[in-house]
């Protein structure tokens, strides 16, 4: 089974680059965040023909998740349980499913705050959302669930994980508070799909328009794929498709591909 997570930074610019990538890897699961519009207006029909249904979780301008799949799924939550009563931000869609070999599982495609605008209010709906997120972890792996999360996390969990330079101490993809948080699902039993593979080393997801980022390869690893114990033990590869960054007009993160056998 292969699952992708790609942060497109807007679907209405990056549609053909999505369908041109589906078209070369064919994954059975593509997560999408940042979609950036509203959930009826999501090109729907352009990735069915492809032999991709969609299910989309937009709102205007910002934020967006969806889904694109060529295996039938069950959506059961169209927000990460536990968030306050009245917030619509549009970060997360669950679904369960089921591969061959695999049995049915579930997967929770977020897409996590940045937390560095709005100040210490910012920083701590960052911390409240994680805070969501473990506690849904926790419910899943009590349940004996089988599940991944994937997507934009907005955290580099060390050092490695983004190049010298990059960020200041201060950013809120680094702060101690929000590692901490990251390192809590860690211990939980989760198991981050790419640092099981490749212990260390770069092994980027983003690299910013800005600043000659991309030819200086000064980039960050946001994107993530935490996995649950029993399909940890399935896991054959986890890297990022670099090549996707150096497209005409890309999104400023590249697709983060999951293979589970």
């Amino acid at each position: 089974m292969k699952l992708a997570t790609w942060n497109v930074n807007s679907i209405r610019q990056r549609e053909r680059h999505v369908r041109h990538w589906l078209q070369r890897q064919a994954p059975d699961f593509l997560l999408l965040q940042e979609i950036k519009c509203e959930t009826p207006t999501f090109p729907t029909e352009g990735f069915a023909a492809l032999g991709y249904q969609a299910v989309a979780i937009g709102q205007k301008s910002y934020n967006g998740v969806a889904l694109l799949s060529r295996l039938p799924v069950t959506v059961h939550h169209h927000a990460l349980p536990g968030l306050p009563d009245g917030d619509t931000q549009a970060r997360y869609l669950e679904f369960e499913s089921e591969a061959a070999g695999l049995g049915r599982f579930v997967v929770g495609n977020l897409y996590l705050p940045n937390g560095n605008s709005g100040g210490e209010a910012g920083l701590a709906y960052k911390l409240m959302w994680m805070d969501c997120l473990a506690r849904r972890a926790e419910a899943l792996l009590e349940a004996d669930t089988p599940f991944l999360f994937a997507g934009d996390f907005n955290v580099c969990p060390t050092d490695e994980d983004f190049a010298p330079g990059t960020l200041p101490a201060t950013d809120a993809l680094v702060r101690p508070e929000i590692r901490a948080a990251f390192r809590r699902m860690i211990w939980l039993g989760l198991t981050d799909a790419v640092r099981a593979l490749h212990p260390h080393g770069p092994v980027y997801t983003f690299w910013d328009y800005q600043a000659g980022c991309w030819p200086r390869d000064r980039g960050l690893r946001i994107d993530h794929a935490l996995l649950s114990p029993t399909l940890a033990e399935h896991l054959v590869s986890a890297m990022p498709d670099r090549a996707e960054r150096g497209e005409e007009q890309p999104s400023d993160h590249v697709p983060l591909v999951i293979e589970l056998a």
